[in-house]
């Protein structure tokens, strides 16, 4: 029977299992390097060794759950609620001014009690919902600049709100907007004018808080720098790990050399203790998420499903590359996490809520068994 394409719920015949597996694995993954870059700082600050991954794997519990359930409910649902989502997103993001925490010199969390969380989390789906529906309702806008601006500007007002605070989020953010618009219509000379104008505006962005001038600087100079000790740190993690590591679990870099090593830096903890084979292992069980990702895509019942999934794999390989870019300080420190790996409870939560939303795309493609037989019915 074909997947019901009414009601809230969808009770499809396919679902992705790969994708369910290979999310299951980096979330594992996670958890263990987790627990190993983090073990050592964790006894000498909580007298708990195991506090960081107690506190991940609940929230990775509580994210898979949710993941499922989201899995369930059909995806078209969102296109009613998009624009409300924005500018209620907006009206968050402009708390955080207000009531957010300030840490390593911007201010980009908010406290609900004992829980904290960046609410730029949740615009990056945000974005995803918002554009995919956009990019399929109104087509016709994308065929000039003015329609363009016209049609994207509430997703251009979260970036510019994020980028206040967080430059590394709102790139990722932009790129996310970026990659669905291009897949929906690549016109090279428009998303040319849209690289040109970000080229202006980051350096704008950079000159306004004085700690991102610190970054390029350690960036450039790393050994001389003030700001580039924990970029020598991870470097050096990165070397002494060699071909296959030191061993899973000894690491001598997370003993305190490397600032919150299970945090934005995980990935050099990981270079040092599983070396440079496992390292690409991780690439490329990654590579392969985002493979399923693009054959959930091809496979969409609709463009608005397609669209989505597309914004997640763009979400994906942006935020992986640039972790990893930073990590080997090809690219400034920016303060992005690794998806799926790095600690952060809320960061992880609202990743697999988005992992939810493109396993629901998955329930409604129709099996190819199923396709000749609605093809044999036509036609016979």
């Amino acid at each position: 029977m074909a997947a019901k394409k009414k009601g809230l719920f969808v009770k499809g015949t396919y679902f992705d299992y790969p994708s369910l597996f290979l999310i299951f694995f980096l979330v594992l993954f996670g958890l263990m390097m987790v627990y190993s870059s983090s073990s050592f700082v964790a006894s000498r600050d909580f007298n708990n060794s195991t506090h960081y991954l107690l506190r991940q794997f609940v929230f990775a519990m509580a994210g898979f759950a949710v993941m499922m359930v989201i899995s369930k409910v059909r995806y078209q649902i969102y296109k009613k609620f998009t624009l409300i989502m924005v500018f209620g997103m907006a009206i968050v993001l402009l708390l955080v001014f207000v009531i957010g925490t300030s840490g390593n010199g911007s201010t980009r969390w908010i406290f609900l009690g004992p829980i904290s969380f960046q609410p730029s989390e949740i615009a990056k789906l945000v974005i995803v919902l918002y554009m995919a529906h956009i990019c399929t309702a109104e087509p016709q806008s994308m065929q000039s600049i003015q329609g363009m601006a016209k049609s994207f500007w509430p997703v251009g007002l979260l970036i510019v709100i994020i980028a206040i605070e967080n430059l590394s989020t709102a790139i990722i953010c932009a790129a996310i907007a970026v990659g669905i618009w291009f897949v929906a219509t690549p016109k090279i000379r428009y998303i040319g004018i849209v690289i040109l104008a970000g080229c202006v505006f980051v350096p704008i962005m950079i000159k306004l808080q004085s700690y991102r001038s610190g970054r390029i600087d350690a960036w450039l100079h790393p050994e001389t720098s003030k700001y580039g000790y924990q970029t020598m740190q991870g470097l050096y993690a990165i070397g002494s790990g060699g071909l296959f590591g030191r061993g899973l679990g000894q690491s001598i870099q997370k003993m305190g050399f490397i600032p919150e090593a299970q945090n934005d830096m995980i990935f050099s903890i990981i270079c040092e203790e599983l070396g440079i084979v496992g390292a690409a292992g991780l690439i490329i069980v990654f590579l392969m998420l985002i493979w399923r990702f693009r054959f959930i895509a091809e496979g969409a019942p609709d463009r608005y499903g397609s669209f989505i999934v597309v914004g997640v794999i763009t979400h994906v390989a942006a935020q992986v590359l640039v972790n990893m870019c930073v990590v080997t300080n090809i690219i400034p420190n920016t303060g992005v996490t690794l998806p799926f790996i790095s600690y952060g409870g809320t960061s992880l939560f609202f990743l697999l809520i988005e992992m939810g939303v493109v396993l629901s795309v998955s329930r409604q493609i129709e099996p190819l068994s199923l396709l000749e037989e609605e093809e044999g019915k036509e036609y016979g």
